[in-house]
């Protein structure tokens, strides 16, 4: 027994080290004192400083935090609806219409909203790319929301209603409260996969309109620059902020 569990701890340490070992040499040459990215030279701050006088990349970076709030909360009111109406309306359609964006590969969604944008004589900038994020996060916020409502006993409401409770209070009072992880959760995924996204986004977006995952991936045709590090490391630190907000504010969303 005790040999199956130190196995089964070195594997769980070969997973996270090969998952976040990465991370971590990001985050270290993101304060290295080096443009090669080769070896430690020694410490600064400087990196932050030239990300900080980069109008491009901040451009970028306040292209992709605006697109991804707008996508993340018009995904979740639409996600919520629709999570509700896949657990109430047993509709074979509903489902299918709702979860294909996920499953659809990322390449074949963003050329199918290409000719559908162009079909519409749509210019392709940042309504475009918006309307493209909240395209794919409907479903992820559907099938939170989907999951939470099975967790919920039906009989509560009922109750209410026998109470006297008009539908709306019914659902202000008592579904949309237990309700809330699972849209936190829904919302946290949207927002996190709005603003990673690239392939997608490669497809819609139009000139002038970059975000930061296309800012960088331009940066690093040439090679890895520090300030693509710090850039990251950013990033990094504000997903672990929102994750460990909601983890504080709402323990049970990030188990939805």
């Amino acid at each position: 027994m005790k040999h199956k569990n130190l196995a089964l701890i070195l594997a769980a340490g070969a997973v996270f080290t090969f998952l976040y070992l990465p991370l971590v040499i990001v985050v270290v040459y993101s304060l290295n004192d080096s443009k090669l990215n080769a070896e430690w030279v020694g410490f600064t701050w400087k990196w932050y400083d030239q990300l900080f006088h980069n109008r491009a990349l901040l451009t970028a970076a306040r292209n992709s935090l605006m697109i991804a709030a707008i996508s993340a909360g018009a995904a979740t009111v639409l996600g919520t609806l629709a999570g509700m109406g896949m657990y109430h309306y047993r509709l074979k359609v509903l489902p299918a219409l709702v979860l294909t964006p996920i499953a659809m590969p990322d390449i074949l969604m963003g050329v199918s909203l290409l000719l559908f944008f162009i079909m519409l004589n749509m210019s392709l900038g940042l309504i475009s790319i918006v309307l493209a994020h909240i395209t794919f996060c409907i479903g992820f916020v559907a099938v939170s929301v989907r999951a939470r409502m099975s967790g919920i006993d039906p009989s509560l409401s009922e109750a209410a209603r026998d109470l006297g409770a008009s539908p709306w209070h019914c659902f202000q009072k008592i579904t949309l409260p237990l309700l809330a992880p699972g849209i936190l959760a829904g919302a946290l995924m949207a927002f996190t996969l709005s603003i990673d996204d690239f392939v997608i986004t490669f497809f819609v977006a139009g000139v002038g309109s970059s975000t930061l995952p296309l800012q960088i991936y331009s940066m690093v045709k040439i090679a890895v620059t520090p300030e693509v590090n710090a850039i990251s490391t950013l990033l990094m630190v504000l997903t672990l902020i929102l994750i460990t907000l909601t983890a504080r504010l709402f323990p049970g969303a990030l188990r939805s």
